[in-house]
C-alpha cells in the first residue's frame, strides 16, 4: 500500500518503506501526537522518535525486538508522556536536545547537539538544532541513499507553517530562520517532512510559503 502519512488515534500505523529503513508513523491522544518508530533493515535495530503517549499502542508498534534508543524532538509535555514506561520496558537509551534536557523528566542519556549523528543500526540521522519552539528542539535528517531526504521536524515545522511561538515576535523570527537555513536551504523539494502532529508534507510544498509566513509572523 501507498504511503500517505495520514494516521488516527486508535487506527494502525502507516509504514513508509524504504531501501534500508521502514518508518512505522502512529498517533496517541489525546493531543493527535505523532510517533515514529525506524527500523534498519540490515540489522532489525529500532529507534523511536517521541514516546509522546499510550505506552502500550507505542510498545505494541515497538513489538519484541525492542528499541536501542528513544529521541524526545522537544521538551514539551505531550511528547514524553510515555517515556518512563517505554524506557523501563525496553532499556533504550534516550536522546534529546542539549538545550532542553533540563526540561524532560525523564534522564537524557545522550544531549544531542546540533549536527550530531544519531544511528539506528546501519542508517545515520543528523541531528538539526531549531530555536524558538522551545530553547533545543532537534529535527532528525535522514538523508536517504536511494531517494530523497526524510526529515521529522518535532513541532517546528508543519504544513502551513512553523510551530507556535506564542506571539513572541522574537522567538518567531528565530525559529523560522533555523528552519530556513538549516532545512529549507540545505534539502530538496522532494525532502518529506515527518511532523509531531497530523499530517505530513514536503519542502517543496512549504518551500513557496516562507515568505508569507514571514510576513505574517506566525
Amino acid at each position: 500500500m501507498t504511503y500517505t502519512g495520514a494516521v488516527r488515534v486508535g487506527g494502525p500505523a502507516d509504514v513508509h518503506e524504504l531501501a534500508h529503513l521502514i518508518i512505522s508513523k502512529v498517533a496517541v491522544g489525546p493531543m493527535d501526537n505523532n510517533a515514529y518508530l525506524l527500523r534498519c533493515r540490515a540489522t532489525g535495530e529500532q529507534l523511536l522518535i517521541d514516546a509522546a503517549n499510550e505506552p502500550r499502542t507505542l510498545l505494541d508498534l515497538i513489538g519484541k525486538d525492542g528499541i536501542a534508543s528513544v529521541v524526545t524532538t522537544h521538551q514539551h509535555g505531550d511528547h514524553w508522556q510515555a517515556l518512563s514506561e517505554v524506557v523501563d520496558a525496553t532499556g533504550a537509551r534516550t536522546h534529546a536536545g542539549e538545550f532542553d534536557v533540563e526540561g524532560i523528566p525523564v534522564p537524557t542519556d545522550v544531549p544531542v547537539a546540533d549536527g550530531d549523528t544519531l544511528r539506528v543500526g546501519e542508517v545515520e540521522l543528523t541531528a538539526r538544532h531549531l530555536t524558538g519552539h522551545t530553547p533545543g528542539s532537534i529535527a532528525l535528517v535522514y538523508d536517504d541513499p536511494r531517494g530523497h531526504p526524510h526529515v521529522f521536524t518535532g513541532d517546528c515545522l508543519f504544513p502551513g507553517g512553523v510551530g507556535n511561538t506564542w506571539g513572541d515576535a522574537e522567538a518567531f523570527t528565530t525559529l523560522l530562520n533555523d528552519v530556513e537555513t538549516k532545512l529549507f536551504d540545505r534539502l530538496p523539494d522532494e525532502a518529506w517532512v515527518y511532523p509531531g502532529h497530523g499530517g505530513d508534507t514536503t519542502v517543496g510544498a512549504e518551500r513557496p510559503k516562507l515568505g508569507e509566513w514571514r510576513e505574517r509572523g506566525w
